[in-house]
């Protein structure tokens, strides 16, 4: 490809991916706050509602948990997530994978079994978290986080054996991401639309559904914080990617970001 196209192209998908990533992590981030405050301020009928102001207006939210009815215009939150993936494969296809930076350059495999692995790694680690969560472990997170972390960091040591550092370091962003993307479009969606569905058909709304909806929509904001720090970390080579320790780095940011949100959630709850 020419080096000008390949550049023009590289900026826009990164200008792009930048846009949308903001926009989806920006009302994921919203949302969860306004469950939070909702629960406090809750008025002497049982309503959870919230008073804002912003930009001049008055805003009054209130949730309906359990409603009787539907209006005719709908507001979804879905395509934020898709364009953030979109954009984001784009890049890994166009600077990794064409571009060679997934495996080094002098020694290792070949950049087609490195493309397969990363490939593999997001199916195969996808299907690995939603089978953990959507069965055995969604009644017991803390078991299910554990877990989930001592799984993601033996990854992380693997993929910095076959890949180079760089590359392991933006395909658990993808793995990341993809996990998120997923959560919305394949567990989150699908069972909104399922109690839409109840509550057309006048039937009570399985609310089953909903938790687990809530479950994954909280696990997107918890990966969101580690998934903005790789996304800048080629940035810095010499303290990330490009450190012979660079999978232990990368667990105790991702441990970090974590913590981070749980305090975040934590200040949001008083």
């Amino acid at each position: 490809m020419n080096y000008l196209l390949s550049e023009l192209l590289n900026l826009t998908l990164r200008w792009f991916h930048v846009v949308a990533g903001v926009f989806w992590i920006g009302q994921t981030a919203l949302f969860s706050w306004l469950d939070t405050r909702m629960k406090i301020e809750e008025d002497p009928e049982g309503r959870q509602q919230i008073w804002m102001v912003h930009g001049g207006g008055f805003y009054r939210v209130e949730k309906f948990p359990d409603p009787n009815f539907l209006p005719r215009h709908l507001h979804w939150f879905k395509w934020e997530s898709a364009f953030t993936w979109l954009s984001g494969i784009g890049l890994l296809v166009l600077v990794y994978y064409a571009g060679g930076l997934l495996v080094p350059y002098d020694e290792g495999i070949s950049l087609r079994l490195g493309i397969t692995i990363s490939v593999g790694t997001l199916l195969g680690g996808w299907v690995l978290y939603d089978l953990l969560w959507i069965g055995p472990f969604r009644r017991r997170p803390r078991l299910g986080t554990v877990l989930s972390l001592l799984l993601l960091v033996g990854l992380e040591w693997y993929l910095s054996t076959v890949f180079s550092g760089r590359g392991a370091y933006i395909q658990i962003g993808a793995l990341f991401g993809t996990i998120m993307t997923a959560n919305v479009w394949m567990r989150i969606l699908p069972g909104l639309r399922r109690m839409i569905a109840s509550i057309r058909a006048e039937e009570p709304i399985d609310h089953s559904l909903a938790d687990v909806a809530k479950q994954r929509s909280t696990h997107n904001t918890f990966l969101a914080l580690p998934l903005i720090f790789i996304m800048i970390s080629n940035h810095f080579p010499v303290t990330t990617f490009g450190h012979r320790l660079n999978w232990i780095i990368l667990s105790a940011i991702i441990l970090v970001g974590f913590a981070a949100r749980a305090l975040v959630s934590r200040h949001e709850a008083r």
